[in-house]
Order: C-alpha cells, then sequence, then structure tokens
C-alpha cells in the first residue's frame, strides 16, 4: 500500500499531462506510419524461431546503417542487433529494446499475411507464427529509429537501440535472449541510465496503454518430468508399469501444490502443464512420459517453495505406481520478475498520458506473464509498458489472447506504440518533469 501511495504522490507532483499527443510527435510519426505499417506485415508473414532471426536481423541491419546509425552490431546472442543515435545536444543516455522472435503455432488469423512458415521444433515439425507480437515491436522501433534520426541535431543525448532474439527462450541446449546480449557486452560499451521498452497485448483494447510501477510481470521457470514405468502390452497392463496413469495422477496431484500449499493471499503463483508426450501406438503401454510446463512466481521463497513441491509430488506419486521420476525443477534459467524502477515510471506515466489521453491510460494488476526485459531492468532503472491490440468494441478479456493461433493484432497499436514511445523518449531525453 505504502508503494502505491508513493508512486501517485510522485505522478501527482509531475505536471498535468496534454490529452493528445505532441504537435511535434504526431508529424513525426506521421511521416513513418506507412514503413511502420510494411515492416510488421513483412516480418508476419516471415516468421523466425528464436536464435533463427536471420531475415529480421538483416532488415533490421540495413535499415538502421541507412539511416546513419553508429556502431551498428550483428550476431549478438546469435542474431541480435545493436546501434547508437547519437543526438547533437548533449543528454542522457538510453537504451531501447524490441525482440524479434516469433513462436512455434500454426497461424489461424486469416490475415491475407498469414504465416505458413514452418520449422523444426524439439524434434518435431511445427507452423511458425508471430503470436505474441514481436513483428509489431520490430516495425514500432524501426520507425522509431527513424523519427528520430531525422531529428539528430537538436536530439539530446544518445540512444542504444537493441533488437533482440530468443526472448521466448532459446532452442534446447543454446544461449539466449536478454541475458545473452548482456553477458555479450551490450551495456559494457553502452551504459545507459535507464532502459524501455513496449509489448503488445490483448487483454487491452487498440488505443490504451497499460503500465504498472514495481513488480509487474512475474518470474518465470520451466520445468521437465520424466516418469519412466515399463512398456507392456494394453490388454495386460499388470504384466509391466503404466507411466501414462502415473502421470495423469502426477498432474492432479500437483494441482495442490498452488490451491493448497502456496499463501496466493499475498501474492499469485501459477503451475502450468504445457506438454505431455508418451506412447506411439494403441495398444503399447510405453515406457516412459514426459511432462514439461510452466511455474510463475514474484516471490522468490515462493518460487523455491513451489520448486519443492513439485520434485516431492512427481517422486512420490510415480513411487506409489511403482514408477519413478526423473525431475528437473527447473531445467533451464529462468526469466527474472519484471520491475519497472518506480521513479522512472512516474516521470514516464505524463508521456502516454501525453501520447493517447488520460482515459486512455490503464494502471494493471500484476501480470503472470514474463518477460526477458527484466534482465535489463536488473542493471539500470527499466520502463515497460503495455500497448492495446485487441480491436475498439471488442471484450478484450475474451480476445484470443498472446501466444494463440488465433492471435489478432488491431493495427492502429502500430500507431499508439510509436507514438507513445517518441513522447516517451522526447520527453526523457529533453528532461520533462526531472
Amino acid at each position: 500500500m505504502r508503494h502505491s501511495l508513493l508512486v501517485a504522490a510522485l505522478v501527482a507532483l509531475l505536471p498535468p499531462p496534454a490529452c493528445a499527443a505532441d504537435a511535434e510527435v504526431e508529424a513525426l510519426a506521421g511521416k513513418v506510419d506507412a514503413r511502420v505499417l510494411a515492416w510488421r506485415r513483412d516480418i508476419h508473414q516471415h516468421p523466425e524461431l528464436g536464435n533463427r532471426e536471420l531475415r529480421t536481423a538483416k532488415l533490421v541491419a540495413e535499415r538502421l546503417r541507412a539511416l546513419g546509425f553508429e556502431d551498428v552490431r550483428t550476431g549478438i546472442a546469435s542474431t541480435g542487433v545493436t546501434a547508437v543515435l547519437r543526438g547533437g545536444r548533449p543528454g542522457p543516455r538510453i537504451a531501447l529494446r524490441a525482440d524479434m522472435d516469433a513462436l512455434p503455432v500454426t497461424e489461424r488469423s486469416g490475415l491475407p499475411f498469414a504465416s505458413k512458415a514452418t520449422a523444426t521444433f524439439r524434434g518435431e515439425p511445427v507452423g511458425v507464427m508471430h503470436a505474441c507480437g514481436h513483428d509489431a515491436h520490430v516495425g514500432i522501433l524501426l520507425g522509431v529509429a527513424e523519427a528520430l534520426a531525422s531529428k539528430k541535431a537538436t536530439l539530446p543525448g544518445e540512444i542504444l537501440f537493441i533488437f533482440q532474439p530468443a526472448e521466448e527462450g532459446p532452442p534446447d541446449g543454446e544461449e539466449g535472449g536478454a541475458e545473452e546480449m548482456l553477458a555479450q557486452g551490450i551495456f559494457q560499451r553502452f551504459k545507459p541510465t535507464a532502459v524501455f521498452g513496449l509489448h503488445v497485448f490483448s487483454t487491452l483494447n487498440a488505443g490504451q496503454l497499460g503500465w504498472r510501477s514495481g513488480p509487474a510481470m512475474a518470474a518465470s521457470d520451466r520445468f521437465n518430468i520424466v516418469v519412466h514405468g515399463r512398456q507392456t502390452h494394453g490388454s495386460r497392463p499388470w504384466g509391466g508399469i503404466d507411466p501414462i496413469v502415473a502421470a495423469a495422477d502426477l498432474v492432479g496431484t500437483a494441482q495442490t501444490i498452488v490451491s493448497r500449499r502456496q499463501d496466493i493471499s499475498r501474492l499469485p503463483v501459477v503451475l502450468s502443464f504445457g506438454a505431455i508426450k508418451g506412447g506411439i501406438r494403441y495398444n503399447i503401454i510405453p515406457d516412459s512420459v514426459e511432462l514439461v510446463g510452466t511455474i510463475r512466481t514474484f516471490d522468490e521463497g515462493m518460487r523455491q517453495s513451489a520448486f519443492a513441491d513439485l520434485r516431492n509430488v512427481a517422486e512420490n506419486v510415480a513411487r506409489a505406481h511403482g514408477a519413478s521420476a526423473v525431475v528437473q525443477v527447473p531445467d533451464t534459467k529462468g526469466n527474472p520478475v519484471t520491475v519497472n524502477d518506480p521513479a522512472l515510471a512516474a516521470r514516464s506515466v505524463p508521456s502516454l498520458r501525453k501520447a493517447v489521453g488520460d482515459a486512455n491510460v490503464v494502471e494493471m494488476g500484476l501480470v503472470m506473464g514474463a518477460e526477458d526485459f527484466s534482465f535489463y531492468a536488473r542493471e539500470v532503472p527499466g520502463f515497460f509498458f503495455f500497448v492495446g491490440a485487441t480491436p475498439r468494441g471488442e471484450d478484450a478479456a475474451r480476445a484470443p489472447s498472446n501466444h494463440s493461433p488465433e492471435f489478432f493484432l488491431d493495427e492502429e497499436a502500430l500507431k499508439v506504440g510509436t507514438r507513445a514511445m517518441l513522447q516517451l523518449v522526447l520527453d526523457h531525453q529533453r528532461g520533462a518533469g526531472a
């Protein structure tokens, strides 16, 4: 409560915002709107999985070089691209980030530029789709880059543009994403005083912007469980040990970890199974079943407790069935909680209000989705906000969510995101509200 009151007080102390984007921002954005739309549609039609964003990275690097950006670097953390815009006047050093990767999802949007791309993911053929909206993020940030480059002579400060691969996670056995970008030195070569990012979001309508101070998005961890039984004919289950029945019991019992073992009156916790694989024929009980899933938390103690509880459930439920379980919880490095710096948030919210008007800026609750933007925000103060994606008049709570094969982006979000980020950058660089 005290944290919320502090943020409200900080926001209240700032000058009252206007109800529309600055005329300068509108003029700058208006010149790039058509290209932002074209970039987004092109990238949407040609999606690439994490650490494989070769075409997208080439498009980004070529455009940044054409705009005269300095220190354009490629191949960071596999396919990442960074570049620096140095303004003609003194000012802060900041970073702006967009993610480039798509998901192993077969698109069902019905768009004329829908993806028909395919790839292999975890050994299986899959469709590939920008089901999370990263195509929009790339298009918006390229538009912001072009708009700011056009006023380089009068722009205060320096801006690092980050186009990042593998936000959704690198392929098994590979490193990637924000953590690897940092490990390869992007904040050593250019140390910003703040970092900004955005995400299109289905739970907001087009024209709306969402924000939250402090903890905003959950920590995310992945788990892998393999239940080992003994193969037998389906007509003689007593001749083996059935890992499918054990796995089913495990899934059901695991639901009590959140419902009965975590104090969710304090902070939310989510434990979800995303895939179960076992067997190949209708009348053969297999040797093993694999289960993978995710745990989302906002507190380190609750996170570690969930890990321990899941290990306990998996091992002991399997043992009760005469089976055994090999449990990796977590099985990879996860994403930490995404935290918006309270002072930076208070300073940034008036810019969002300028961009879309007070009534269209929404203070959001905790978001159980995760973001590896969190790694940047652990290094320097960060502010990450949401751009509405669901068409006006539709119930955003019922719209196909990010990661759905039917995820639909109202392209008004491109204009809103471009203007919001431009307003935010210009206000910050000029010291508005400082």
